[in-house]
């Protein structure tokens, strides 16, 4: 029939695994490898196909959402048209929108290609263009896909994560909100300083409009390995009106949101008279505990209550009693975000939600804490990651063994979340904290665990699957201090203040403010890579004459690329592009800025803002990694090809069997394959 095209390709595997780990790094892992410490990332090396090096070419701009949606469409942005984690307001050059959802993609997925061929398809948390699922094809399945941090976060999570310290030098019981920002919790507190109770950076990402202004470190994507958390405090005191209480026990309160639901609490001594676990109460008139804590003992899953809405929510939580002293004159416990455990909405079909759920157990919290402490580092975050990675690989065999799903695009957050508590002080350290030899030792068991992961699915290869290993990007420890231009989480006002090009505001004692002065302010730079000229008639406060911008482009670029570094006196900018230049790397188009730029390297936040190129300190990079082993890849095999992100999608399509989706610009990746084409 004229104008149908027939595919007439048999597939050369029927079980395809895409399993994403997020921010996985290949030079590193590479180093690991050699070095022995990853045993099952080694096997299935050897058991596959891929470059040597384990590079996968990585595209523009080198952050999460763009990335992902490049890894299931085979299109570059400037075509998918997701160009950063936001994306431009179309109103206010200083609004930038919330960017995790599939309407925006104008690119076609391969999941629906796979569901419209017949293949029972499941996307698993894949943080680009996947939610809503765009296809109604009953073939496709679709969990989450919103956030990156982790399935049901941002959803399910109703009571921050915090620390509770209860001393019986402490006077009364508080609840302070984003009270440590640098991970340290004193082993004694009296009071601690207030600090500015503005969002986090999560808190912003989080939300659908995010107006920020960046002025310092703090205030953008720099701040996030510092990123605030809560503080519970409370008297430690003998044990008085309670229904059941041994005559030597200790009593303290723990808090939960911001201090409206108080739990009571007992230090017990265990029996050689030293105080060693903690019992909670719903109050002081039970005679049974809600739970009993042992000292250093991870406990998941403990159901409780939160408030959300003025209203009181069934939640679980994670805890971990961090220190207690014997003498019964302090306790410390760290305690995970709260968890509705029945959320089912971002699931689909909701059927599926019961069937993991009732079978591995509810959706972990994961924690965000960290900093330059170490206990909390490897004893609360890792922890966390742990029970969230045994839960993921439980949760994809489960489906794969029971529930019979043929293709699977998965991703698994773990590398990319603690990387940003860790990258960028590997290599040199952080002043007041810890060296640079502890910092690439966690960095390191992160590494590990993400092979512990990887050793859950090997199985499969032996089992017919056809496993894809990747990331979407890594991150960089930048030997000098980033300049304050190209953080993603909104307008960067630093730099381009300083050369001129975006002016603020000041109050009446000539202090600056947090607002754009649009009347002299040609061009501002937002979204990470972009910068949009303030064009009348375009925008809604231009003042830049159409017919000038040719000449403030170049007057830009050229202030940007003769911009050095206070210090090393070198330059920060590695690239800055034309809009209708970007298109070289995949970048421009409508949802691209007048002008697209990369900071140079060793001036780098971590990713985002650098070439996909761009090396670091400790055998950081920021390119993502591809490993590929089982039916229809050679065994034993390393190939000098550049591999592209964009040819991910046509790989896994011909081994599939599959139409390549509309859009599609990458190419099958020929000489890893066993058959030839």
């Amino acid at each position: 029939m004229k104008g149908v095209i027939v595919l007439n390709r048999k597939a050369v595997s029927d079980k395809i695994l895409i399993l994403g780990i997020d921010g996985l790094d290949p030079r590193i892992t590479r180093k690991l490898v050699d070095a022995g410490k990853m045993p099952n990332t080694k096997k299935f090396i050897e058991r596959g196909a891929q470059r040597e090096d384990l590079v996968m070419l990585g595209g523009v701009p080198t952050v999460t959402p763009p990335m992902w949606t490049t890894m299931a469409t085979g299109a570059y942005p400037c075509t998918h048209g997701i160009t950063c984690f936001t994306r431009q307001n179309k109103e206010d050059l200083d609004v930038i929108e919330y960017n995790l959802f599939s309407m925006y993609c104008k690119a076609e997925q391969l999941w629906n290609v796979f569901a419209e061929a017949g293949k029972k398809t499941l996307v698993w948390h894949w943080p680009g263009s996947s939610w809503p699922p765009s296809s109604q094809n009953p073939n496709l399945h679709v969990v989450d896909g919103t956030q990156p941090v982790g399935v049901n976060i941002g959803n399910s999570s109703v009571d921050r994560e915090k620390v509770l310290v209860a001393t019986d030098v402490t006077e009364g019981i508080t609840y302070r909100e984003k009270s440590v920002k640098d991970g340290k919790v004193p082993c004694v507190i009296k009071d601690l300083d207030d600090i500015d109770d503005s969002s986090t950076i999560r808190d912003k990402v989080f939300s659908l409009q995010i107006q920020n202004i960046i002025l310092n470190y703090a205030d953008g994507e720099a701040g996030i390995s510092d990123m605030p958390f809560d503080v519970s405090l409370s008297t430690l005191t003998s044990a008085e009106g309670w229904a059941d209480a041994p005559a030597d026990a200790k009593e303290f309160f723990m808090l939960h949101s911001g201090g409206l639901i108080r739990r009571p609490c007992l230090l017990l001594k265990n029996d050689q008279g030293e105080y060693d676990r903690v019992a909670v109460y719903s109050s002081k008139k039970d005679t049974e505990p809600l739970h009993v804590l042992k000292n250093g003992a991870y406990y998941k899953y403990l159901a409780d209550e939160a408030i959300r809405d003025d209203e009181k929510v069934k939640v679980f939580r994670n805890m971990r009693i961090l220190e207690i002293r014997e003498d019964g004159s302090f306790v410390k416990i760290w305690i995970s975000e709260g968890m509705t455990a029945d959320n089912d909405s971002l699931w689909h079909p909701v059927s599926l939600f019961s069937k993991v759920v009732d079978s591995v157990g509810n959706v972990p919290p994961v924690s965000l804490v960290g900093g330059s402490d170490k206990q909390l580092i490897e004893e609360c975050m890792r922890a966390t990651w742990d029970h969230a990675a045994e839960w993921t690989a439980d949760a994809l065999n489960h489906l794969i063994e029971k529930e019979n799903f043929e293709v699977i695009f998965s991703h698994f957050h773990n590398v990319d979340l603690q990387g940003h508590m860790l990258v960028k002080y590997m290599g040199k350290g952080k002043e007041g904290g810890l060296s640079a030899e502890v910092y690439d030792e966690l960095m390191e068991k992160v590494y590990l665990q993400s092979d512990e992961y990887i050793g859950r699915f090997m199985h499969l290869i032996d089992e017919g699957w056809t496993v894809f290993i990747i990331s979407d990007h890594a991150a960089v420890s930048p030997a000098h201090h980033a300049p304050l231009i190209c953080d993603p989480s909104g307008v960067n006002a630093g730099l381009m203040g300083e050369l001129g090009f975006t002016v603020l505001k000041k109050d009446s004692e000539g202090n600056v403010m947090k607002e754009i002065d649009w009347s002299k302010t040609r061009a501002i730079q937002n979204r990470g890579n972009h910068l949009w000229l303030n064009i009348k008639g375009r925008n809604k406060y231009g003042i830049v004459d159409p017919a000038d911008q040719y000449e403030l482009e170049e007057e830009i670029m050229t202030a940007l690329y003769g911009y050095k570094d206070p210090v090393t006196n070198r330059r920060v900018i590695a690239l800055a592009l034309r809009n209708k230049d970007a298109y070289l790397l995949g970048m421009g188009g409508p949802e691209c800025g007048d002008i697209l730029l990369w900071t140079a390297e060793g001036y780098n936040y971590d990713h985002c803002d650098s070439l996909s190129t761009t090396f670091g300190l400790s055998d950081t990079s920021v390119s993502p990694i591809i490993m590929c082993a089982g039916k229809g890849l050679k065994e034993g095999f390393t190939t000098d090809r550049i591999i592209r992100q964009v040819d991910l999608v046509p790989t896994v399509a011909v081994l599939g069997g599959v139409r390549m989706p509309a859009q599609c610009e990458g190419a099958p990746v020929y000489q890893i394959l066993a058959e030839e084409f």
